[in-house]
């Protein structure tokens, strides 16, 4: 019987436009996202760098351009957040202990308050008993160790807790810690399913 629920939160809640992100890049000169970029993001996902830092790293590889539109560009990611799933999340709060984690930046979640209103994003994270964003814990998926940590935190059993993520990679993760899984299939599902995938998976 599942009663937790670890929820990842882009392409779950909050759609991401991708394909949008990977056009503003290419447009502002980054044809390749090369190792160097891949580890400076990954490293601005766990706190270790600051805004500032990171969009100056990410100009070394687009010298003309301009940081704010660098930051402008990275944002075009964020896309909309559909209420019918706020609103499905707060119809489950009475029945499972709730988590959110996600792999994410300062400059991401910021946009994000901005974008959703303080009234819409403040009913969104108190539906959670705690969030986890990668870039306040130092830590992020797929490791096993951010898994752990929420896990041995919260006193969770894993065999009853349900980690729902679209990622292949941070369900492989979850997985390594015993945690039942749902890999979201964005496009053909959507997590208002979710009691449906419960009653019919696990």
């Amino acid at each position: 019987m599942i009663e937790t629920i670890i929820f990842d939160f882009g392409d779950v809640f909050i759609n991401l436009n991708k394909s949008k992100l990977e056009k503003k890049l290419k447009k502002i000169g980054l044809t390749e996202w090369n190792e160097d970029l891949k580890n400076l993001n990954e490293g601005y996902e766990t706190g270790k760098y600051r805004e500032s830092e990171f969009f100056l790293g990410i100009q070394k590889y687009t010298p003309e351009t301009e940081l704010y539109i660098i930051r402008r560009a990275w944002n075009s990611i964020i896309g909309d957040f559909p209420k019918n799933r706020l609103e499905f999340l707060e119809n489950i709060v009475p029945k499972y202990k709730l988590f959110l984690l996600s792999n994410t930046d300062a400059t991401h979640i910021d946009v994000v308050e901005r974008e959703l209103g303080k009234d819409f994003y403040n009913r969104f994270v108190s539906c959670f008993e705690k969030v986890y964003f990668s870039f306040e814990v130092g830590m992020r998926k797929p490791n096993e160790e951010i898994f752990k940590f929420v896990l041995e935190e919260n006193n969770l059993n894993p065999k009853t807790t349900l980690f729902v993520d679209d990622n292949f990679d941070n369900i492989e993760g979850a997985k390594k810690v015993g945690l039942k899984t749902w890999h979201l299939q964005v496009g053909n599902e959507d997590v208002i399913e979710l009691e449906d995938y419960i009653q019919k998976n696990l």
